[in-house]
């Protein structure tokens, strides 16, 4: 309710900014205020008989509600040896089968959220607030890399080979990859070497990416990378969405037609395997989220004379044949930025463009 007196501040506060040059409306919305009221309001302000607000101004008190020595009661249990490691859910059923009832669950959980005690009571380890990896984003090859490891089948049930693979996020081609019959950090940091010799990469050139499994987090694999000048960054604990692209990779490869319906009889035969499906992936397997060109066109550059030639050939094909176009040509324009974990306002400024000089 608003009294007289605060009625004809807010009327004058309306009025100096109208006068200031804004809006009535805006002026409403500032202070959160209906038109329609403030308009009643004026049109009192004009009535030398209206006495405002006429509602009663008392506080209504709900009959069923909890005395103040029953809330004390519900602090004095919730917080006793007995029941101080246990939510209210807990208590409540304890203190029925004591043949005792003081309030329901729910009264519980509201008294105690009232004095802020409505918190992890247990000593298991509280659940911890997770955020999301920053977001990152690449515009040419060897800047950033995303890994994992998974498992390819054995002949003895129980076993697995380990593949590690490590992905150019921009260029999606396979970078280094090798094959072990163990989980190791040393062994990541071994073929992370590998990659950083034959890549020439720089210090505080690349962000590599990867989950939070021991192999990724271990000293050996941290210090190598500190080493190298290789900055790291983590996903979220289970969540497979943070690290998508090697996720998708691992999908491409178990799911191709070649892929082996035998488990692996040796490291070699697997070494094989994988070794002929990535000369596959990165020189023939022309890839969607990059245009169709293939990774090591990308990675090498040379996609922009792909992609550039495709678009004189649609072009030539259309002026033979005007009348079997009903549009613009299909957009072969080469994707400039990749993002990873991106966020919700992050919009690609370059690829309308981009679309706008393909058309």
């Amino acid at each position: 309710m608003t009294s007289l007196t605060e009625r004809n501040n807010i009327i004058r506060l309306v009025t100096d900014g109208i006068a200031a040059g804004a809006r009535q409306r805006q002026c409403c919305k500032t202070i959160d205020l209906s038109e329609r009221t403030l308009q009643r309001w004026q049109r009192d302000a004009n009535n030398e008989n209206s006495l405002g607000d006429q509602r009663p101004g008392r506080i209504q008190v709900p009959k069923n509600a909890l005395t103040p020595a029953e809330r004390e009661q519900i602090l004095t249990l919730a917080n006793s040896k007995e029941f101080g490691h246990l939510p209210p859910s807990q208590i409540v059923p304890c203190l029925l089968d004591q043949a005792c009832y003081i309030a329901s669950e729910s009264s519980f959980y509201r008294v105690l959220r009232t004095v802020r005690q409505l918190a992890h009571r247990s000593k298991e380890r509280p659940a911890q607030a997770r955020k999301k990896p920053r977001a990152l984003s690449a515009t040419k090859p060897n800047q950033l890399f995303s890994w994992d490891i998974t498992y390819l089948p054995t002949q003895v049930k129980g076993i697995h080979y380990y593949l590690y693979l490590f992905i150019d996020i921009f260029s999606r081609k396979v970078v280094g990859w090798q094959i072990y019959e163990n989980e190791s950090s040393a062994l990541a940091s071994e073929v992370m070497r590998d990659i950083c010799a034959r890549e020439n990469i720089t210090p505080n050139q690349v962000v590599l990416h990867s989950d939070n499994g021991s192999p990724m987090k271990g000293a050996t694999m941290l210090a190598t990378l500190q080493h190298l000048g290789v900055v790291p960054s983590f996903s979220r604990p289970a969540v497979s969405n943070d690290n998508p692209y090697s996720e998708s990779f691992f999908k491409t490869l178990k799911y191709r037609p070649s892929y082996p319906q035998q488990a692996f009889a040796n490291l070699l035969e697997a070494r094989v395997w994988v070794g002929g499906f990535i000369q596959w992936y990165n020189h023939e397997h022309r890839h969607s989220a990059i245009n169709f060109v293939t990774p090591a066109q990308r990675h090498a550059g040379e996609d922009h004379a792909v992609l550039a030639k495709r678009v004189a050939i649609y072009k030539a094909a259309k002026e033979r044949h005007p009348e079997r176009w009903s549009g613009k040509i299909r957009n072969w324009q080469r994707i400039n930025i990749v993002h990873l974990n991106p966020e919700k306002n992050i919009i690609d400024k370059e690829q309308p463009a981009a679309l706008k000089k393909a058309a």
